[in-house]
């Protein structure tokens, strides 16, 4: 902020001085409320109930409610509080969150000295959050579906199909996009953080003796009474914390302020009120742990309960859907993933993006786990372990981030990156001993996603070896076109590389003998950032003949438009208009390396990369301008 407390928010999300538009920054927070904070909001619904019926339960005692309490309170403040929004938020790359936007932030100099690991890292920390994906809609729609049980235990039959059918019904519509989507939820939102709020506050004041639980003393005892069983409790305590790295995720859809104006203002303290509100009831009623949130109402309220319960569940759902479909954007554009269609659900939020293949993905996924798992204490099993992972690995790049991006000294990084892993990695060792009750699951739907990325990664650099090995510099070819036959008109040949000569060009004169009057050779570079502005966007240089370079740099989360490429300054000064001008494209046919034979890895390889999205349809080209020539390369 400038000396006048003024700020600006841009469509991406990036923080500039000027006027602070009050509303914008309102309606930003409105939104994100009903999108960011679904999943952890809702976790009253179950946390505290798994730290005493888990599979390393204790007893619902003073002495124990108070400390699993205190737990749960200080793992908001250190976890939630102090590491995600103060911290981890810092690390954005202009504007946009995650894992793989903190991996993109690391000077590439950095990522090549560690040999890779620092990018492994990166991408199976990404490749976790997918397995939390699919657990996070089960959970939270079980889970507040449950509440019918409190109220009838006739309707317990009716819970799983009733979850499916809601499960259906939130992924059919990610189709209308986030913001209308978070339009519709987000005050919803502000209902349920209230009725938190005012269910919490009613226990309170019954048994404010509650308000003890503040002291980290109580949780020391609970440790030292309960020994190794109650450290395994954090396993289920970890749960209060599991939307940390999806609020990271989803940044890029909202900004940083929104968010924090959020967290601060409503959403922490109507979690750490409601925590309070039920640690009071088990001191008054130590047999209402079986389901400590929804016997917190009075009977008549149950079934309005029920309704506001799963609606906000369905919210839950929607936080770490939108940082899926963020997610695998990002890891298209910085060549992790094969391309996808992508279509933008927002003509004024150009973060907010929706993708078929993913959703529908991730719906069949989390249905299945419903249908396996039946019953949200047995999924909880299975969440925790993913993210915790996760963050220890978000702890570990943002080390790199403070040395390397903001220039701390040595000291202070290990100083705050150490303090972090001391509760990431208690956490983590507490999760895993739930690997046997479900936790593998999202291990190997994480280990799956990162065999697919690193197959992408692999391949693709194989066969872009196997495309340019040898290949003709451009500036060669130019000074050896002289004398050969023009015909009228502009031709554009796509170029991974600027400075080779592009196959189609080659395969065009070999076929056809002659050349356009005029010749691009156009080129769209990722870069390591989410969005590039200015005149270095698109550069264009005159190789004389009528050859002409134009290079259009993009960033990870923008889509490369080539209609849009040629309205830009350097295109116009070349005169280059969409009418009248041929695009010509390499189609390339991936084959083994051996005629007989296929090991596994090549054979995913090749299946990804036929069945990718073509690039005239990546890159928005008319079809009835585009000429396709086919090559045949062996990996």
């Amino acid at each position: 902020m400038n000396g006048e407390g003024t700020l600006t928010l841009t469509a991406s999300g990036e923080r500039h001085h000027g006027t602070l538009d009050r509303r914008r920054v309102a309606a930003l927070s409105l939104t994100a409320l009903g999108i960011v904070y679904g999943d952890i909001g809702t976790s009253p619904l179950y946390a505290l109930r798994e730290c005493f019926l888990n599979t390393h339960r204790v007893g619902a005692d003073p002495e124990n409610v108070l400390g699993v309490l205190s737990l749960i309170v200080w793992t908001l403040v250190v976890v939630v509080t102090v590491k995600y929004h103060v911290y981890v938020l810092r690390a954005d790359n202009q504007g946009e969150g995650g894992i793989l936007a903190m991996l993109a932030l690391i000077p590439a100099q950095v990522r090549q000295r560690g040999r890779g690991v620092l990018v492994a890292l990166g991408l199976f920390g990404a490749a976790l959050l997918y397995g939390d994906g699919m657990i996070t809609p089960a959970i939270s729609v079980l889970s507040a579906v449950e509440g019918m049980q409190v109220a009838t235990p006739v309707l317990a039959r009716f819970v799983v199909p009733l979850t499916v059918a809601i499960l259906i019904g939130l992924f059919l519509v990610q189709k209308h996009g986030t913001g209308r989507v978070g339009g519709v939820f987000g005050p919803i939102m502000v209902v349920w953080f209230t009725t938190l709020v005012v269910m919490g506050a009613y226990w309170i004041a019954k048994a404010p003796r509650v308000l003890l639980a503040v002291d980290p003393r109580h949780a020391v005892r609970f440790f030292l009474h309960n020994g190794f069983h109650g450290f395994l409790i954090l396993g289920a305590v970890f749960l209060v914390a599991t939307g940390g790295e999806a609020l990271y995720a989803d940044m890029g859809h909202f900004g940083e302020l929104p968010i924090q104006i959020d967290w601060f203002s409503l959403v922490g303290p109507s979690l750490l009120i409601n925590y309070f509100g039920q640690g009071a009831l088990l001191l008054l009623n130590p047999r209402a742990v079986e389901n400590p949130f929804y016997l917190m109402a009075p009977t008549w309220a149950l079934y309005p309960l029920v309704v506001l319960a799963t609606l906000a569940t369905v919210i839950a759902s929607q936080a770490i859907i939108s940082g899926a479909f963020s997610l695998t954007r990002q890891a298209i554009q910085l060549g992790y993933l094969p391309r996808m269609r992508i279509i933008h659900t927002s003509a004024r939020e150009i973060g907010q993006v929706y993708m078929p293949a993913v959703n529908w993905m991730l719906m069949v996924a989390t249905i299945g786990l419903v249908v396996t798992f039946r019953a949200s204490t047995r999924l909880a099993g299975a969440y925790g372990v993913a993210v915790t992972m996760t963050m220890v690995i978000t702890t570990l790049l943002a080390y790199q981030v403070t040395r390397h991006v903001w220039h701390w000294p040595t000291w202070a990084s290990i100083l705050v990156t150490g303090s972090f892993l001391v509760a990431d990695l208690a956490f983590l060792a507490a999760n895993l001993a739930k690997i046997l009750d479900g936790g593998w699951f999202p291990l190997v739907v994480g280990g799956a996603v990162f065999f697919v990325m690193a197959t992408w990664r692999n391949g693709r650099l194989r066969l872009e070896t196997r495309l340019h090995g040898g290949g003709v510099p451009l500036e060669s070819f130019v000074a050896m076109s002289a004398g050969i036959p023009r015909v009228e008109g502009t031709a554009v040949f796509m170029a991974r590389h600027p400075v080779d000569t592009p196959a189609a060009l080659l395969h065009n004169l070999k076929h056809n003998r002659v050349l356009h009057q005029r010749v691009v050779v156009l080129t769209v570079a990722p870069q390591d950032v989410p969005y590039v502005r200015g005149e270095d966007r698109v550069t264009a240089a005159d190789l004389g003949e009528g050859f002409y370079r134009l290079v259009a740099r993009v960033g990870f989360m923008e889509e490369p438009q080539v209609p849009d490429i040629l309205e830009s300054p350097a295109a116009r000064a070349l005169d280059l208009r969409m009418q009248g001008t041929s695009f010509f494209l390499s189609r390339v046919t991936a084959l083994p390396s051996k005629p007989l034979g296929l090991p596994s890895r090549e054979r995913l390889f090749i299946n990804m990369f036929k069945n990718s999205l073509r690039p005239a349809f990546y890159f928005g080209l008319p079809a009835n301008q585009v000429v396709e020539l086919g090559r045949q390369v062996r990996l």
